[in-house]
């Protein structure tokens, strides 16, 4: 292959039969066949990406656009990159060229520093446009090679997002109506609309792009002079991307839009829910909030991603003796069970994982929900109203009188809720809620300060599960490792548990983000009362003792049950120990 070259198929399968990439039946089969004319303009390496050939250098693997890219930049002498959207300033890359050029040329800038522009080409040995972009940048070059595929991609997100960015603002300085710092500015302002449709552009872009990288969380933040944007993904938040300060308050306002709030109404907290539907057709619910800072309206939007309802046990992490022991607390036909951890932790997603894997047509599953998170058709789901005097209490006794067998209440909060929870288990019902404590013995000590007499909990209470979210190793680049005893020590004293022969410890590649680490799942502290347990429960009971007897019992720690999923090469100390409270400090 020579300099200024343009890749074109026949140059491009020849060289992967030499290579012993490709046979050579394979590569006339491509040659001769008849191309519609949206195959003829594609990249080679898309092309054959996309007729499924086999690798003949990788036994059982496929030529496909990542193999392919790979072996272009073997060729080329030039490094691979994958271009991950998250890691690229988006508004400096798309400053340095238009995107006439970037289109004509097949090149898109991913990184700009103060000495060098980083661009990925699809044609790496054709050069003709570096001088001029080396002039106009006034920046040396360094070419890198990029799946030709995601090139074209993030080309067209990147340059459709900052050319609505710039449509928004109009060149306009950033809004100051609710900026602290800039009360005096009031008449100034030259915010664009909320249904301006480069705004609408905007937020459909970031639902999508928050959608396509399993973020859990999105955060619009108002800062001096702009707006930042932060995705939460695995439990971990991550900077995206910046707008100009009135750009980011036209955003927040068309999100409060559509979620039904008063746009006007910038001084107090809202809340608010948006229900969206996907590409492929799945619809997903947002829970939104907003709060009043110095600078302006952050908005915090919660996504609710229905396929949480169809996990698995399995798939939560709840597996072995942990499961045995909690099906046995949902199979009980009165009393109360009790999650508990911080928020976040997932204990909405286990309870709505557990009532509708126990709901059944021969069952009337109720709830009292302050919002309701997630739509479920098999639930019969009621929302607190503060206003109107329907809070969990008044929600719980409303409930007994609608014939319930299993009712859910979002949270036990005050003693009010405890009692007629209490009183819903008293009269047979199953009632599953949740509470905030370190970990599980510390809830009967917390219903005891809540003020529930100690008989009362030893007559309803059928158990508690404490729980924890770890990140999970991700299964297509995690190596084997070794474990210090030391370090397993600091995890799992007081108790000896023998230290694992190997563990597994995250590497990073395209599939995790290079973070090592893909998806979440569960550390579950599950105690079940028993009638020794239950003896214990007094209006001045030792949660010491309590924890000490539940342990003879079987109860595993949030600590024991993250060595055991470390043991089992699911996820790392580091982790486990960045969640899971000490027991020392549990005490």
């Amino acid at each position: 292959m020579a300099l200024d070259l343009v890749l074109d198929l026949r140059g491009v399968l020849m060289d992967l039969v030499a290579d012993g990439r490709l046979l050579q039946e394979d590569a006339n089969v491509l040659l001769g066949a008849s191309r519609t004319r949206e195959q003829a303009i594609m990249h080679p390496i898309v092309y054959i990406a996309s007729q499924n050939l086999d690798d003949h250098k990788r036994p059982g693997k496929m030529l496909d656009g990542d193999a392919l890219t790979e072996w272009l930049a073997e060729k080329s002498k030039h490094p691979l990159v994958h271009i991950d959207p998250m890691k690229i300033n988006t508004a400096k890359v798309t400053e340095i060229m238009g995107y006439a050029f970037a289109k004509r040329h097949g090149i898109l800038c991913v990184e700009v520093t103060q000495d060098e522009v980083v661009v990925a080409c699809t044609q790496p040995f054709v050069s003709g446009w570096e001088p001029q972009l080396e002039h106009v940048a006034r920046r040396r070059v360094r070419r890198v090679i990029a799946n030709p595929a995601d090139i074209e991609r993030y080309m067209v997100e990147f340059y459709t997002l900052a050319r609505s960015v710039t449509g928004a603002s109009g060149g306009a300085s950033a809004s100051a109506i609710t900026n602290f710092e800039q009360l005096v500015e009031l008449g100034k302002s030259t915010d664009p609309d909320a249904n301006d449709q480069h705004i609408v552009k905007i937020v459909d872009w970031l639902l999508q792009y928050a959608y396509d990288q399993r973020a859990s969380d999105i955060h619009i933040e108002p800062r001096r002079e702009v707006g930042r944007i932060r995705f939460r993904i695995d439990g971990v938040l991550h900077y995206v991307y910046e707008l100009p300060a009135n750009v980011a308050t036209a955003v927040t306002s068309r999100f409060k839009v559509l979620g039904r709030m008063d746009i006007s109404e910038r001084r107090k907290p809202q809340d608010g829910r948006i229900k969206t539907r996907r590409s492929d057709g799945s619809e997903i619910e947002l829970r939104m909030s907003t709060l009043p800072t110095a600078f302006g309206e952050k908005l915090v939007m919660r996504i609710f991603d229905p396929e949480v309802l169809l996990r698995s046990f399995t798939d939560l992490g709840l597996v072995g003796e942990d499961y045995t022991r909690w099906r046995t607390m949902l199979d009980r036909p009165n009393g109360i069970v009790l999650v508990t951890g911080p928020t976040g932790s997932g204990k909405t997603t286990t309870l709505y994982s557990s009532l509708r894997q126990i709901s059944t047509a021969e069952v009337n599953v109720s709830t009292i929900e302050d919002p309701i998170e997630m739509v479920e058709e098999s639930f019969n789901q009621t929302q607190v109203h503060h206003k109107i005097g329907l809070d969990f209490a008044a929600g719980i006794r409303s409930l007994m009188r609608q014939d319930p067998d299993i009712i859910m209440v979002g949270e036990i909060r005050d003693l009010e809720t405890a009692q007629m929870a209490v009183q819903a288990a008293l009269t047979g019902h199953l009632v599953l809620s949740t509470v905030h404590t370190n970990d599980a013995p510390s809830t009967v000590a917390r219903m005891l300060d809540l003020g529930i007499p100690s008989y009362l909990i030893n007559a309803t209470l059928l158990g508690v599960m404490a729980q924890r979210l770890v990140r999970t190793l991700c299964p297509h680049c995690k190596e084997e490792g070794q474990i210090s005893s030391d370090d397993w020590q600091q995890l799992v004293a007081p108790w000896k548990v023998n230290v694992p022969a190997k563990i597994c410890r995250p590497v990073g590649c395209l599939e995790c983000r290079n973070t090592g680490y893909l998806g979440r799942q569960g550390l579950y502290e599950i105690l079940v009362l028993s009638e020794t347990l239950k003896e214990k429960i007094t209006s001045d009971c030792n949660i010491i003792d309590m924890r000490r007897q539940a342990m003879k019992e079987g109860m595993r720690t949030l600590r024991l049950s993250g060595a055991q999923k470390i043991a089992a090469g699911l996820t790392t100390l580091e982790e486990v120990l960045r969640v899971a409270p000490p027991a020392e400090k549990a005490n």
